[in-house]
């Protein structure tokens, strides 16, 4: 079983920045892919960025690319999302998700576990 908790959501401002964080239990966090979705309300939930066990290879969303950037600590069984010059479109819960097994994914259902999520609001 593993445990993921987000944290890191807030308020911010147009153009501001925010750092979310999941830090996951279990031992072997360092063999898993990591994955961050969201959704807004009314929504269905969305690929944001998805990071591979060495930390070695991302990929982004379109609508993140240049802005969003994904890390990961495996010593600290974290993986962090770094969110720069931040837009109203960009207000959602914010899910990490770990995958157990194969490579990173941009599909949900690739996903085994998943945190309750963070919410990040963005003011105009």
């Amino acid at each position: 079983q593993v445990q993921l908790v987000e944290s890191g959501g807030g308020l911010v401002q147009a153009g501001g920045s925010l750092r979310l964080s999941c830090v996951a239990s279990g031992r072997t966090f360092s063999s898993y892919a990591m994955g961050w979705f969201r959704q807004a309300p009314g929504k269905e939930r969305e690929f944001v960025t998805a990071i591979s066990w060495s930390g070695g290879s991302t990929s982004y969303a379109d609508s993140v690319k240049g802005r969003f950037t994904c890390s990961r600590d495996n010593a600290k069984n974290t993986v962090y999302l770094q969110m720069n010059s931040l837009k109203p479109e960009d207000t959602a819960v914010y899910y990490c998700a770990a995958k157990i097994a194969g490579g990173t994914s941009a599909t949900l259902y690739g996903y085994d576990y998943w945190g309750q999520g963070t919410q990040v609001t963005v003011s105009s």
